[in-house]
């Protein structure tokens, strides 16, 4: 039912209100509502926040967004996990209203003592809602000057209008007819659910030993990966995420190159789960062991890293639940177990799980879920990217990730489904707190500005994105073709148009080989294989990028902005190969970052950039283009005086030379460092 007062199209909202729209502590985002009434008397708005205790914080005023249009917003910031709620309260304001009626009246001569009469009452019932500390002299002294028939009309017009009074009536209002909105949800958790830099590694390689003679090669164990630690964490990353480390099946084991006959030396795909040595709740034996993870962990905890461990609900035909759990899988007519297909592929090495042979059967599933998810928590593991979440029900998820956050709210899930818009948004809807995107396949300018722009709109209030540049599956032609200065330009859009971003390893090293032309597979995936790499020659020789990698991680730490999604916004550009966007942060410190880059990988390209100087957080000069502001060059250490239209020239980058992009400040970084990413 409509109250006195329409409110309606309160946003954030998730389904109708029926799940929680999502933020994190610390986190601004806006609260927009359409406010209106009849007739031509003054309406307002404002918003109130209530924390998990149900406290109401200091309500926060609204403004109309765009004149007319009857949408009112305002930004809040949560400051604590949990279940918050918001109401949006509309009310008339007869002050707003009489002033109106009196600028127009007075100066016409039109009931003048009469309209002085009616906003002395007015602002004398305003003063009783005011306390002594805040201002009530101020309104009493307008209603004094008001009702002084000895001073002119003019002056005691403006006794009424002053901006002193302005001031505390906006903080004090009047307000008639008090019309709130049903309460809306939001769950607030913890940062790393919004914010991160990922970096995927394969223990197995790290340390592996590979004979040039094609003999049994060694595999590298989750000790000698503790020793690659250090650099990630040097290069700023936050999150480490380790492919599935169980024990991989010998059945139908896939050999290099994803080929269908395994040699004696090959070691089969990680997500092929499950064999003599265990399933899910156990680690590979060349891997080490519960021992030799917990100091893995530790480590990874000494140098601020998180640990993200992947979880893939499938099973090699020689996992344990094969046998224990016959009818969580679906059987064909000739009574064989269906392995995995999207025709014409064929996964024979796996199993998927089947979810709808009877209700106690999925009840069986989702509790050993849980226990195997408790178990790996109790290693320390607070982070899961899940494993193509898209080809199991919807509401399977929904329970599992529920009853983990019930016990457990800071435990994250990253759903990795690179499937359709509706399954990939109501996985997020449901309870997985960030979510593989289709960035990888948006290259040019229009396509990014189309799905960015969705993504940090209504999007944000449920959908939080990750970029990662690049996967185990993952090599897009854009990088196969494009040398350095593709994997230096698609590094700096992840890391700067996304709060969480990723690399899988050997991005640093530009590799770009596919398996065959028109292929997304890497050759020599190391998904099949082991793939040591030698980091210290690659350094050494300076045929890494791990020095820009290193100063983007630098830049999101510092930087607030970069570390926000909703506040994303496009700026012109009159070249198609340069992209122009900016970020803007108020807490914990105002922030403004300005990002330039040239898309083509191959050419120098010119362009003029138009700024929309309103959205930078800049002077009313400095909007008006009354004055130049300076910026500042992250990439170079340069500064420019920059104004509404700016000339920019950027060149593909070389080794040594600065990335084919400006990213710019436009406020200082907070002397301490900025933002910590926690």
């Amino acid at each position: 039912m409509i109250g006195r007062i329409p409110v309606l199209d309160v946003k954030p909202l998730v389904d109708c209100g029926r799940r929680p729209a999502k933020a994190v502590t610390g986190e601004s985002f806006q609260v927009s509502a359409t406010v209106f009434r009849e007739g031509h008397d003054a309406v307002a708005a404002n918003v109130v926040l209530r924390d998990p205790a149900g406290r109401p914080g200091p309500w926060t005023p609204m403004r109309e967004l765009a004149p007319g249009t009857d949408r009112w917003g305002a930004e809040v910031t949560p400051d604590a996990e949990g279940r918050w709620t918001i109401v949006v309260e509309a009310w008339s304001d007869p002050v707003a209203t009489w002033r109106h009626h009196a600028e127009v009246k007075v100066p016409l001569g039109v009931d003048v003592e009469l309209t002085f009469t009616e906003g002395a009452q007015l602002l004398e019932k305003a003063a009783a809602e005011v306390p002594k500390d805040a201002g009530r002299a101020v309104v009493l002294d307008a209603v004094d000057a008001l009702r002084n028939t000895a001073l002119p009309a003019g002056d005691r017009l403006a006794a009424a209008l002053g901006a002193e009074l302005t001031e505390v009536l906006t903080r004090h209002p009047l307000r008639e007819l008090v019309t709130a909105s049903r309460s809306v949800p939001v769950q607030v958790e913890r940062r790393r659910a919004l914010v991160g830099s990922w970096y995927e590694l394969f223990p197995r390689s790290e340390g592996a030993v590979v004979p040039a003679d094609g003999g049994a090669p060694t595999s590298g164990t989750l000790r000698t990966a503790a020793e690659r630690l250090p650099a990630i964490a040097a290069a700023g990353f936050d999150v480490v995420y380790l492919p599935p480390i169980h024990p991989i099946g010998t059945a139908y084991r896939k050999g290099r190159n994803n080929s269908l006959d395994a040699g004696p030396h090959d070691v089969g795909c990680p997500w092929a789960i499950g064999s003599a040595d265990g399933g899910h709740d156990a680690i590979h034996p060349d891997l080490g062991t519960f021992a030799d993870f917990a100091h893995f962990m530790e480590t990874a905890r000494d140098l601020r890293l998180e640990v993200a461990l992947d979880f893939a609900l499938q099973c090699s035909p020689d996992h344990p639940w094969v046998t224990e759990h016959p009818e969580w899988f679906r059987k064909r007519a000739d009574g064989s177990i269906a392995f995995a297909e999207n025709p014409p592929k064929k996964y024979q090495d796996i199993y998927p799980i089947h979810f709808d042979h009877n209700l106690r059967a999925y009840r069986a599933l989702v509790n050993e879920t849980l226990r195997v998810l408790r178990l790996w928590m109790e290693q320390g593991v607070r982070i899961f990217r899940v494993d193509n979440p898209h080809t199991k029900p919807v509401r399977f998820w929904e329970k599992v990730i529920s009853e983990i956050n019930r016990t457990d709210p800071d435990v994250i899930f990253l759903a990795e489904a690179f499937t359709r818009p509706a399954m990939m948004h109501t996985l997020a809807q449901v309870g997985f707190q960030q979510s593989y995107t289709y960035f990888t396949w948006r290259n040019g300018k229009q396509e990014l500005t189309e799905y960015l722009t969705e993504l940090s709109g209504d999007a944000a209030a449920y959908m939080r994105p990750n970029f990662f540049v690049n996967t185990p599956d993952i090599l897009h032609a854009y990088l196969q073709h494009g040398g350095r200065p593709a994997f230096e330009i698609r590094a700096v859009l992840a890391a700067t148009l996304s709060p969480s971003w990723g690399v899988y390893a050997g991005y640093e090293l530009c590799e770009s080989t596919p398996v065959r032309e028109g292929s997304e597979e890497y050759l020599n995936s190391e998904k099949y294989e082991l793939r040591p790499r030698d980091w210290a020659t690659a350094e050494r020789e300076g045929r890494t990028i791990t020095p820009l990698l290193t100063t983007l991680n630098r830049l999101r730490r510092r930087h607030p902005a970069l570390q926000t999604l909703r506040s994303l916004h496009f700026h012109h550009t009159d070249n198609d190969q340069i992209i122009a966007y900016s970020k803007r942060s108020i807490e914990p410190y105002a922030d403004s970052v300005l990002v330039v880059v040239n898309l083509d990988p191959y050419h120098t390209h010119e362009a003029t950039v138009s700024l929309d100087r309103e959205k930078l957080g800049l002077t009313p000069a400095q909007q008006s283009g009354a004055e130049l502001f300076p910026v500042r060059d992250e990439l170079t250490g340069e500064t420019y005086h920059w104004g509404r239209d700016n000339y920019v020239r950027l060149e593909p980058g070389r080794p040594g030379s600065p990335a084919p992009a400006h990213i710019l400040t436009l406020r200082p970084s907070s002397p301490t460092g900025g933002s910590p990413i926690v």
